[in-house]
C-alpha cells in the first residue's frame, strides 16, 4: 500500500508539473526583460525634461545611439544633448560579465562606469564633484525611458543609532532629476 501511494504521490508530481510547466514558461517569458543590448540598438530620441527642486528647468533635446561597434559584444553608446555640436559624448558599451548583467560604459578618457541590468532596467550610480548620479534607462515597448537622479554626495542628516538595535540612517539632499522618453528614428 505505502508503495502504491508513493507511485501515485509521484505521478501526481508529474502531472502537475507538465500542466504547469508551459503556464509557468508562459510566465517567465512576458516578465524577461528583452535581450540587452541587441534589442535596444538604434537611434533614440525625445524631450528631457528637468526639475531642480520644485523648479522645472529649460528641457533639452536628447539622443542615444546605442550602435555595434567594431569589437565582439561592443557597442557605442553615444549621448547628445541639444545637436550633436552642442554636446556630443561618444562612450563604449562593453560587457564585464554578462551572465550577471554587470556592463561598462568606457567614456574613452580614463573614465570607467559600471552599470546592472536589475530586470528590465539598465542601471548605474557614481560620484563626481559632490553629486552623486543615478541612472536608468528602461526599454518599454517602442520607448526607452531614461532618467538621471542627482544627489548630495555628503549626508545632510544622520538619524537612528541610539541603541544596538537601532541602526544608524543617512539622509541626502535630493537636488534634480531629468527624465526623457526617447523614441527609435
Amino acid at each position: 500500500m505505502k508503495l502504491l501511494q508513493k507511485h501515485l504521490a509521484f505521478l501526481y508530481i508529474l502531472i502537475f508539473s507538465f500542466i504547469t510547466s508551459p503556464q509557468l514558461a508562459a510566465q517567465k517569458k512576458a516578465t524577461e526583460p528583452a535581450s540587452f543590448p541587441m534589442s535596444w540598438v538604434g537611434k533614440w530620441k525625445g524631450n528631457m525634461t528637468w526639475y531642480q527642486g520644485l523648479q522645472q528647468r529649460e528641457g533639452v533635446q536628447m539622443q542615444l545611439h546605442i550602435l555595434p561597434a567594431d569589437s565582439v559584444d561592443q557597442y557605442s553608446w553615444r549621448i547628445i544633448y541639444g545637436t550633436a555640436g552642442q554636446d556630443n559624448r561618444p562612450y563604449i558599451l562593453k560587457p564585464f560579465n554578462k551572465e550577471r548583467g554587470h556592463w561598462l560604459i568606457d567614456e574613452l578618457n580614463s573614465i570607467v562606469l559600471d552599470q546592472f541590468l536589475i530586470g528590465s532596467r539598465f542601471c548605474g550610480t557614481f560620484t563626481v564633484e559632490g553629486n552623486t548620479i543615478m541612472n536608468c534607462y528602461e526599454l518599454q515597448g517602442d520607448s526607452l525611458l531614461v532618467e538621471f537622479y542627482n544627489f548630495q554626495e555628503k549626508p545632510i542628516v544622520i538619524t537612528g543609532g541610539g541603541d544596538s538595535t537601532v541602526p544608524k540612517v543617512k539622509t541626502y539632499g535630493m537636488r534634480s532629476h531629468q527624465r526623457a522618453v526617447l523614441k527609435r528614428f
